[in-house]
């Protein structure tokens, strides 16, 4: 049996009893729609096998409707507020799942696997803030090697970053750096309207399938990440021009793009993954 959802009206009496005023700071926009939750837990395709990291679960809204499908959920929450009042909601409204709920008072972007006790997550589910949701993202990514889904809310601008192919207008550094963990795809659009308060843009559903295989081939991530970096910091210029000052000179950075098998006059955003862990291991070859 489902538990009962969060709408507009339990969502605002919560937060007068937490005294919570939402803030912008905190990207703290509440989902008040039990239909968007639903379609949310849909598209996770969150199994009975399933632990669940969620990353700023708020009132609860979303960690209502991730319970009844998971195995376990560990919401990690910045307000200790809310981080308190979690469990009374989730009792309240769902007392024959609380057990599974671990609260963990914390910042997403500083938490790290030792945090979580020993949980070993295998999906991240989440509404991430706005102006955090990338950093969350590729940090989680990096400390958490079991995850295997990803299901995140984000502005939709970032959602099309994110999924975006090379040599599209939105193609940059988050796409390539999303590459790295797995392959994303949107998965929805979400309108203004089911948020208390409401954003001034509408948000987008981003769905990642994670690929161990990269972590696990010995190549150096932070070196191709700086990498990438350095390319997409002058993303008008072309690559020659553009990583000259990271690699010593426009000659240096020249030789080294011929031995990734680059044009030197390609630009950063026609380049894919698989082109910057070339780059980054000629680089790496050239300082030896």
């Amino acid at each position: 049996m489902s538990p009962d959802l969060l709408g507009a009206s339990a969502i605002r009496e919560l937060a007068v009893r937490v005294g919570i005023t939402p803030t912008k700071k905190l990207g703290q926009n509440f989902v008040i729609d039990p239909n968007t939750v639903r379609y949310i837990v849909e598209q996770a395709h969150v199994t009975s096998q399933d632990t669940v990291l969620e990353v700023g679960p708020g009132l609860g809204s979303l960690t209502l409707g991730l319970l009844p499908a998971a195995k376990e959920v560990i919401a990690i929450e910045i307000d200790q507020r809310l981080a308190q009042e979690l469990p009374r909601t989730v009792r309240q409204y769902a007392p024959e799942f609380s057990q599974r709920l671990t609260v963990i008072t914390a910042d997403a972007l500083r938490v790290d696997a030792e945090d979580l006790g020993g949980a070993r997550p295998t999906s991240i589910v989440a509404n991430l803030p706005y102006n955090v949701a990338v950093p969350v993202l590729l940090h989680l990514l990096e400390i958490l090697p079991t995850v295997r889904s990803v299901l995140v809310m984000v502005q939709k601008e970032v959602a099309d970053r994110i999924c975006a192919p090379s040599g599209s207008r939105t193609y940059g550094i988050p796409s390539v750096k999303v590459q790295w963990f797995g392959v994303a795809q949107p998965a929805g659009n979400i309108g203004k309207n089911v948020f208390w308060p409401a954003p001034h843009v509408d948000s987008g559903l981003v769905r990642i399938d994670v690929n161990p295989m990269r972590e696990s081939a010995g190549i150096d991530r932070k070196r191709v990440f700086q990498v990438i970096d350095a390319c997409f910091a002058h993303r008008r210029k072309t690559l020659r021009a553009g990583i000259a000052d990271f690699v010593g000179s426009p000659t240096l950075a020249e030789e080294a793009l011929v031995r990734a098998g680059i044009a030197p006059s390609a630009r950063a955003e026609t380049l894919v993954l698989d082109d910057f862990i070339r780059l980054a291991n000629s680089l790496h070859t050239e300082n030896q």
